[in-house]
């Protein structure tokens, strides 16, 4: 049976809660095109806002960013294998 993955980001968190509790989403978030992740008003909103204002659908960048933390996990758990 395959393992279902938890998602670890949904569209209705806040920007700055994403990065405080997961700091390698920074990188995923401006992979997607949200270069203004460090600016304050970023911080407070919501990932689905964030997305409206760049153009983007919340569902695809929050699919990203969750692919992008759970392939970072798997990394680092086969690091700590070897």
């Amino acid at each position: 049976m395959a393992e279902e993955k938890k998602a670890l980001v949904t569209k209705d968190m806040l920007v700055g809660e994403i990065i405080s509790k997961y700091p390698d989403a920074a990188f995923a978030l401006m992979q997607c095109g949200m270069g203004c992740i460090s600016c304050p008003a970023s911080q407070a909103e919501s990932l689905q806002d964030a997305s409206m204002v760049h153009g983007m659908n919340a569902d695809e960048v929050v699919d990203y960013v969750n692919e992008y933390l759970q392939f970072q996990a798997s990394q680092k758990e086969e690091g700590k294998a070897e």
